[in-house]
């Protein structure tokens, strides 16, 4: 286990643009997409990170974007350090980095729901309604729903993304390109979930991206079916009405609400303890879902 966490990575000669926990780096024909150990909570990214975290997200990505490969095209060229540019070959970047073909981004985020949590969960206790799309009477807060449904949400640059309907959707993108992207993720989302199904997990929600390439075909981009994108919860511990265990970042929000953090930036310093159980957690997920061993452990 590395001792430290990677908060920042730096590849000569490319332009870089960095997120909450990606750095991205500006290839001549492809995307370096390397995921560092940063965490956020309540989008406030913290002082120190999880060592690992970032190669947990990668290969669990890469995982399901091989498996997902008939489903729908991806982004994914190689996770193989020999297939980067001589001068990005990097060991710190082992594991950590997808090479990815470049698309153009829908400017759309593809959730979908199966269970009624989050700010779903809000939503409906206020109207009984989620992205225009009404429930049944009398759900309780991490219920199954009958069915999954598609709930899009706009993509912040900064702060909080924001649930729209369908229709509103519609509107930024284009009704034809809203359906794909609904039949898309929704056959993505109950592929993902019997599958997780199968190893005694609950994948309760999801956000998918996805981007048009050269010839305008739609790929799945970014990550897909991680515990910092989804909500997985273990289904042995499952029981509707509160909130439930799950594989992400549990252990820091908590943390941070016993502590009283006020939600704005900075983040207090994490302590080692809840460093090491977030952790933990991260990892029980990639053994979980892709019945192997953490490489780096």
């Amino acid at each position: 286990m590395r001792s430290t966490a990677l908060l920042t990575t730096s590849v000569a000669h490319y332009p870089k643009r960095s997120g909450k926990v990606r750095d991205i780096y500006e290839l001549p024909d492809q995307l370096l997409i390397v995921a560092t150990d940063r965490i956020s909570a309540f989008d406030v990214v913290m002082p120190n990170g999880i060592p690992d975290k970032g190669r947990v997200l990668t290969q669990i990505s890469a995982f399901w974007f091989d498996l997902l490969a008939d489903v729908t095209p991806n982004h994914l060229i190689s996770t193989a350090l020999k297939d980067l540019p001589n001068d990005c070959q990097d060991e710190e970047l082992d594991g950590r980095f997808m090479l990815c073909r470049k698309c153009k981004v829908v400017p759309i985020e593809c959730v979908v729901r199966g269970y009624l949590a989050g700010s779903g969960w809000r939503e409906y206790k206020q109207s009984g309604i989620v992205c225009g799309i009404a429930l049944p009477d009398g759900l309780k807060q991490c219920s199954e729903l009958p069915e999954p449904i598609f709930t899009p949400s706009t993509k912040a640059e900064r702060g909080h993304d924001e649930n729209i309907s369908f229709d509103q959707a519609a509107g930024l993108v284009g009704l034809e390109m809203i359906g794909a992207l609904r039949e898309r993720s929704l056959e993505l989302y109950k592929t993902g979930r019997a599958y997780a199904a199968e190893r005694g997990i609950i994948l309760a929600d999801t956000k998918f991206e996805w981007g048009t390439d050269e010839h305008g075909e739609l790929r799945l981009i970014d990550e897909v079916l991680t515990p910092d994108s989804s909500r997985f919860w273990p289904a042995d511990q499952y029981k509707p009405g509160r909130d439930q265990p799950s594989f992400d970042k549990q252990f820091v929000r908590d943390y941070l609400d016993r502590v009283k953090f006020n939600r704005t930036p900075p983040g207090p310093v994490l302590p080692a303890d809840i460093v090491q159980k977030t952790r933990a957690k991260y990892i029980e997920a990639f053994t979980r879902l892709t019945g192997q061993d953490f490489p780096w452990e």
